[in-house]
């Protein structure tokens, strides 16, 4: 006999939060993401019967289908609440071929925030199961099953076992191998700066830099630069042409997956993979003090910066009165998506604009809190109006020598009370105010200096860097990056080093394979094409077994030459002066996920490693031993001194050597926004704070 409603949903935590909503008259049971899958041992692909995929039941899932399945029985209805993408459509499809339902029944849900109002409207919006995006999570699924179960041998076999490939981390991993081929070929080129402080008849000085010289626009040598600097000083110089201005700075949209990954990296040092677990649990659902568990923000897997009428109204209200009338467009701002966002979900928001981080702050993690206050901060900011600056560009001329004064003054903060978005490898803006120059006036030059520089390589990709050209090229989807970067770390493809992301010779011997042998693989257009062929059979345009067949016929024949030609190559382990402690051989370094360590050569005959240790340039304030960077069990950086567990000293911030010049106490290393560095006082009625000299010094040798 029928007894209740059944709703299916993938995590055991967004069961509990929707179950308080629903109440009594329902059950939620979880499926714990995919119930089936292709098989592990074998290709689990027919390639003579249209590519087929052979599912079976995951590992480990048989008891939870069987709870399911009992309660089933006695439901009265079934609603399938997976998540509302490809996956998860796919995953209600499987669960629809377990439970024996019809796929044009109407027990499709789809949840985009858990709230109970959002909960409560989705269940009488079910729908049937839309089996084009089943149908291109399967292609996607067939043919990243056809790339690496078919190539992944091939690296085992002339390469050395563990390794594999794939359609989106064989491309990162190139990107990042031939960012570090750009690197080594880069030649530098010398360049010399020379500013000028003069000044101004009221008596104010003011900074200047080269614009040129009779004409010439670059000093490539110190000769030139010589003359430069001879002529300024004897020369009369005079205020030119002066240009007054207004510059408007505009809020970001509001957060996608991929610019949240990017900004969290940046502004709070996470990982992809962190930011999408925290995420991922403001979307499930917390326990709020006072209002029970309540999923805090919209769903986390989205390219779009759509935001819902409702939602902005809320947004402008709280605007209004919180900053006043000023700060309230007098339209709401609406951003554009990329070309190829799908649009299907808003943007990245809070569910209740009014539910402030300062409010939930006591019932939420640290960690959750900073990813929370940064969702909230960045949608807020995006309904806000723009930053407004008086502008100010002066030429200052004499003797043939042009230079140029800059600068700007904030009239109008705007959305920049609330936030500002970071930017990788980004310059500190030139933000300062300027005097008040007439055009014709002298300008007496005070002090005249000049530095060589070299022109600079590309940076090596961040995490946060890496994400965004990985969507620029259309690499990829936003749900794939966090783990397309794990796997290539695992792989021991590329290192962390300084947040920088480096290939190790592993990642380069592999990249230089694939670059010979599967150039589609590793090739970025033919990728993105690809993305855009499932995209096709998402919106029903391609039907998915055609998409795969095209891909496949010319793989194949590759496929075929590359075991004929490949040579078996060997990677040669660097080996360190550090001898094994236990069997006496040299060891050498090897690639784990945290990093670099040693291990014995003679593995499996000796399982010995051992860590490499990272001094930081300060002492340990309670003993005077030296301070060893670390990493806690959760990944996250830590400091502590070597005389552990004698001494046991430990500082999440890096210390640094300098003591405080107010009152001798121990300071710390920070990071501005934009770039600077200071040295801030521990003491907590003190805390001076002093301008780094070398940008911030620290780490010591490995």
């Amino acid at each position: 006999m029928a007894t209740h409603k059944l709703v299916i949903v993938e995590s055991p935590a967004k069961a509990h939060t929707i179950g308080k909503f629903l109440g009594r008259g329902y059950k939620v049971e979880a499926s714990q993401g995919h119930v089936r899958d292709l098989p592990k041992s074998q290709i689990g692909v027919d390639i003579e019967h249209g590519f087929e995929p052979k599912y079976i039941t995951i590992r480990g899932r048989g008891e939870i289908l069987d709870r399911i399945r009992k309660e089933a029985r006695t439901a009265s209805k079934i609603y399938l609440a997976t998540d509302p993408d490809r996956e998860g459509e796919a995953i209600s499809w499987h669960l629809a071929g377990v439970l024996g339902l019809d796929v044009k029944d109407v027990n499709r849900v789809e949840f985009f925030e858990i709230t109970n109002k959002a909960v409560k409207s989705a269940i009488k919006s079910s729908r049937p199961i839309d089996m084009d995006l089943v149908n291109a999570q399967q292609a996607r699924r067939v043919l990243d099953r056809l790339v690496g179960y078919k190539i992944s041998p091939l690296l085992w076999t002339k390469v050395r076992k563990g390794l594999s490939a794939g359609r989106v981390q064989s491309v990162a991993t190139a990107m990042i191998c031939d960012r570090e081929h750009e690197i080594d070929e880069f030649v530098p080129e010398e360049y010399w700066a020379v500013r000028g402080k003069f000044r101004a008849p009221s008596g104010e000085e003011f900074t200047t830099r080269f614009v040129s010289c009779d004409g010439q626009d670059e000093l490539r040598s110190a000769q030139e630069t010589e003359q430069v600097v001879k002529r300024m000083k004897e020369a009369a110089f005079s205020i030119g042409t002066v240009r007054l201005g207004e510059r408007r700075k505009y809020p970001a949209a509001p957060f996608t997956t991929s610019n949240l990954q990017q900004e969290a990296s940046r502004k709070l040092g996470f990982t992809t993979l962190k930011t999408m677990q925290i995420a991922q649990q403001l979307y499930e659902g917390i326990d709020i003090e006072g209002e029970g568990t309540q999923g805090l923000v919209t769903y986390i897997r989205t390219d779009s910066t759509r935001i819902s009428e409702e939602a902005i109204a809320e947004a402008r209200t709280l605007i209004g009165e919180t900053y006043g009338a000023d700060y309230v467009p007098e339209e709401p701002n609406r951003y554009k998506s990329r070309r190829s966002a799908q649009d299907a979900h808003e943007a990245i928001r809070p569910t209740d604009i009014a539910r402030k981080p300062e409010r939930v702050k006591a019932s939420l993690t640290r960690d959750q809190f900073r990813l929370y206050k940064l969702i909230y901060a960045r949608f807020l900011a995006s309904q806000m109006t723009p930053a407004v600056y008086d502008t100010l560009s002066a030429d200052i001329v004499g003797d043939g020598i042009l230079m140029r004064a800059s600068g700007s003054r904030l009239r109008f903060p705007g959305f920049t009370v609330l936030y500002e978005e970071s930017q990788d490898d980004a310059q500190a803006e030139e933000n300062d105010g300027m005097p008040k120059l007439t055009e014709g006036e002298k300008a007496e030059l005070v002090d005249v200096d000049s530095d060589q520089r070299f022109t600079q390589p590309p940076p090596r990709y961040t995490e946060a860097s890496l994400v965004r050209a990985l969507e620029d090229k259309g690499i990829g989807r936003p749900s794939t990056y966090a783990p397309t970067i794990t796997t290539i770390m695992t792989r021991g493809y590329i290192s962390r080093e300084n947040k920088r992301l480096h290939p190790t010779e592993l990642g380069l011997v592999v990249t230089d394979m694939m670059k010979k042998h599967f150039p589609d693989i590793v090739d970025i257009q033919f990728t993105a094409d690809m993305e855009d062929k499932l995209d096709e059979v998402e919106e029903g345009k391609l039907d998915w077994h055609e998409v795969v067949a095209g891909f496949y016929g010319p793989f194949s024949k590759t496929l075929e030459e590359a075991e004929a030609s490949i040579e078996k190559v060997e990677v040669v382990d660097e080996v360190s002066d550090i001898p094994c402690e236990k069997c006496g051989a040299m060891m050498v370094y090897k690639m784990g996920r945290f990093g670099r360590f040693l291990a014995c050569p003679n593995f499996p005959a000796c399982h010995h490693t051992m860590a490499l240790l990272k001094y930081i340039d300060a002492p340990c304030p309670e003993c005077g031993g030296r301070l060893i960077e670390r990493m806690s069990r959760k990944g996250r950086k830590f400091y502590g001194c070597e005389h552990y567990p004698d001494c046991q000293f430990v500082s999440w911030e890096q210390p640094v050597k300098e003591k405080c010049p107010q009152c001798g106490g121990r300071m710390v290393l920070k990071r501005g926004r934009k770039g600077e560095v200071w040295h801030v006082c521990v003491n907590e009625q003190c805390r001076c704070r002093v301008e780094a000299e070398n940008g911030g010094g620290g780490d010591g040798d490995e």
